[in-house]
């Protein structure tokens, strides 16, 4: 009988140091050398078929199985950091002016972890595993570059896998795993408006086309978009974020710069929100004879997990994690994920594993300087991500 737990025990050490590894280098966005690097030499000493894509900072690794023809399972980890300073005192801390603080490092260790073992144990499976290694989760986006340059085809993909590790959810506690049947993420959209008056003295606004005014009237009636226009069961979010004009406390400036995210599970309310903030935008400027530029990005569409296929991942994790550690998530989260990209191609499913590290006493989130994980909870994303694979594949 073949023993996922023990095989993955068995390269824990190597999981953890490769994680270490790739702490020290973090890189941003979609430009990745050291970082692609460092996975490209790892497959290649575990002799694993690769191609780059996205100027060769993305890689997709194909096993395939000895056990004949089947489908195909892809298997994702995202790989850049974000631009802050790491603040502790591990002896693998950053050595340059990024930080893995979003736990990004880990993902790919993982996976790197489940192509040691599947590769080594081709003969137990039929069909073929992709490894998905992402760059620019963060920003700007890094699963529809791949998308597009055929990361699911030739094999075509039949369903996909993703983790994040840290503490995405509250509700998912220490060591726990955490599930979706459902919506799990929201999208995440950007919103721009250019606010374009006619400055002058502060003292003669009489002269002048204000912008401010105008923007304060403006973020008054965005806000009233959710509370008054969407109905009270339907989750969505618009946050104008910054806010930016004026030099000088008695200077109207020309103009004022707004810039937001919005965030809902419902495509189709997100164009509604898209174009009532430029209703509003519009009528404003018009009203005051004042002009305006507007940006809508639609960005990462939700998270939105295959029931069926979320079923049968919790049935494998069964196998090598206890029940009582799988949690199923209550309420969706309003932050966004670009894995939500390969979910609108085939069905699949995010999972959270919660591992966060206290640092001084204190667990600090994603996106701070002090995150750190705890590196003895790896062994479950790579333990559930090899179960799975055995079993969907050999169906």
């Amino acid at each position: 009988m073949f023993d996922v737990l023990e095989e993955v025990k068995s390269i824990e050490k190597d999981i953890i140091n490769w994680r270490r590894e790739l702490h020290k280098i973090p890189e941003l966005g979609l430009e990745l050398p050291k970082t692609s690097k460092f996975v490209q030499d790892r497959l290649k000493e575990m002799d694993i078929e690769y191609k780059t894509l996205v100027n060769g900072n993305a890689i997709v690794g194909l096993i395939q199985g000895d056990l004949g023809e089947g489908k195909t399972l892809a298997l994702r980890a995202d790989m850049d950091g974000l631009p802050i300073k790491e603040e502790t005192d591990f002896e693998f801390k950053s050595q340059n002016e990024n930080m893995h603080a979003c736990g990004h490092d880990s993902h790919t260790a993982m996976l790197l972890g489940v192509a040691k073992v599947l590769s080594s144990n081709r003969d137990r499976f039929r069909g073929n595993v992709k490894l998905i290694f992402q760059p620019g989760e963060e920003y700007p986006g890094g699963a529809k570059p791949m998308l597009d340059e055929g990361a699911f085809e030739n094999p075509k993909v039949d369903g996909v896998l993703g983790l994040h590790a840290g503490q995405i959810s509250k509700e998912v506690t220490k060591g726990q795993i955490g599930i979706s049947y459902g919506p799990m993420m929201a999208s995440m959209d950007r919103v721009f408006i250019k606010v374009i008056g006619k400055g002058g003295h502060g003292a003669y606004p009489q002269e002048c086309i204000d912008p401010v005014v105008m923007a304060a009237e403006i973020i008054l009636s965005v806000q009233k978009i959710v509370s008054r226009e969407v109905p009270p069961y339907e989750p969505a979010v618009v946050s104008l974020c910054r806010v930016e004009g004026g030099y000088n406390q008695n200077i109207i400036p020309d103009t004022v710069e707004l810039e937001g995210t919005i965030r809902t599970f419902n495509n189709d309310l997100r164009k509604k929100i898209s174009e009532r903030i430029e209703e509003i935008v519009k009528g404003v400027t018009d009203s005051n004879g004042a002009n305006y530029e507007y940006e809508y990005n639609f960005k990462y569409p939700p998270v939105v997990n295959d029931e069926e296929f979320t079923k049968n991942l919790v049935q494998s994790a069964k196998k090598v994690i206890d029940s009582k550690d799988i949690v199923e998530i209550d309420h969706p989260l309003m932050g966004g994920e670009d894995f939500a990209y390969y979910l609108e191609e085939v069905p699949g499913t995010f999972i959270f594993l919660s591992n966060l590290l206290e640092v001084d006493g204190q667990a600090y989130g994603h996106h701070t300087s002090k995150f750190a994980l705890d590196e003895s909870e790896f062994f479950k994303g790579t333990s559930i991500f090899v179960q799975f694979a055995l079993d969907y594949l050999n169906e």
